[in-house]
C-alpha cells in the first residue's frame, strides 16, 4: 500500500531541496529520519516535516513504521515571487523567490518486493516495456 504527503509553495529553491532529497531516497523511515536531523541545508527541515506527515498517514492507515520505505521523492518547482531590488540612479533589478512543491510517497516493504518480482522489463528497440506476469 501506498501513502502520500504534500508539501506546496515552500519558501526554498526546488534545487537546494533537491540535493536533501537525493541524500535520503530509497532509505528507511528511521535512517532518513536521523540524517535529516543533521544536514545542515536549508531542504532538510522541510524534507523531515513531510517526511513525518507521511509517516502519520501511514499510521492512519494501519500501517506499521518498520515496515515503511521511501519509494519515491518529487520536488517540483512552485510558482516564484517577483520581487525588485532598488539601485542607483532610481534603477530597479528584479528577481524572483521561487517556491518548491514535495511529494514524497511510502510504500509498505512487503508490497514493493512483491511487485518488484511480478515484473519483467522488455527493451525494443528505444522503448522499454513493463509487464506483469500472472
Amino acid at each position: 500500500m501506498e501513502v502520500t504527503a504534500f508539501s506546496k509553495s515552500v519558501q526554498v529553491a526546488p534545487r537546494k531541496v533537491r540535493l536533501v532529497a537525493d541524500a535520503i531516497r530509497k532509505q528507511s523511515i528511521d535512517n532518513a529520519l536521523a540524517s535529516l536531523l543533521y544536514l545542515r541545508k536549508r531542504g532538510a527541515d522541510v524534507l523531515e516535516k513531510t517526511l513525518k506527515s507521511a509517516v502519520a498517514n501511514a499510521i492512519d492507515r494501519k500501517l506499521s513504521r518498520e515496515s515503511l520505505i521511501i519509494k519515491s521523492i518529487d520536488v517540483v518547482e512552485g510558482p516564484s515571487y517577483k520581487r525588485f531590488h532598488p539601485s542607483t540612479r532610481g534603477r530597479v533589478h528584479p528577481y524572483k523567490k521561487k517556491t518548491a512543491h514535495i511529494r514524497i510517497i511510502l510504500s509498505d516493504d512487503k508490497n514493493s518486493k512483491l511487485k518488484s518480482q511480478n515484473t519483467k522489463v522488455k527493451v525494443q528497440g528505444s522503448k522499454v516495456e513493463k509487464e506483469k506476469e500472472e
